[in-house]
């Protein structure tokens, strides 16, 4: 069984490492919708905040399991990436947004496999970032 070390944390330095995390993690998803909007103009499909999700996914699953014995990533950079890049880089509510504009334009069909498309490939990206975490930790 794992020991986990007990960490005493001062949240106003959390308060920072999370800032600095979301504008990273902010920054990279309008990078992620510029580099992707025409393909998302295109088919009328978001596909970039289907991808960030999915990516943002893989990427808190592999981050949770690197920090949980806190061997790996401290309480600092646990902070920093998950909650802060991870949180910044997916967006609940742009996939929300973008959702009803599917199902007000007519594209039930297309609204459906984007609801259930995300939460399929979101939930397999998190468990292969749990599976490379684990990995990586041994």
């Amino acid at each position: 069984m794992r020991q986990f070390k007990v960490v005493v944390y001062n949240a106003s330095v959390g308060f920072i490492w999370v800032a600095i995390g979301g504008a990273a993690g902010s920054c990279l998803r309008y990078w992620v919708s510029l580099l992707l909007g025409p393909i998302t103009a295109a088919h009328g499909f978001p596909w970039a905040t289907f991808t960030a999700n999915a990516m943002g996914s893989l990427g808190l699953g592999l981050v949770f399991v690197l920090a949980e014995d806190r061997s790996l990533f401290g309480a600092d950079l646990r902070l920093l990436l998950g909650t802060g890049v991870m949180g910044g880089f997916t967006t609940y509510s742009a996939f929300n947004l973008e959702t009803i504009g599917l199902m007000q334009s007519g594209g039930w069909g297309r609204a459906v496999l984007y609801m259930g498309g995300t939460v399929v490939v979101c939930l397999i990206a998190g468990a292969l970032g749990l599976i490379i975490g684990r990995a990586i930790r041994g």
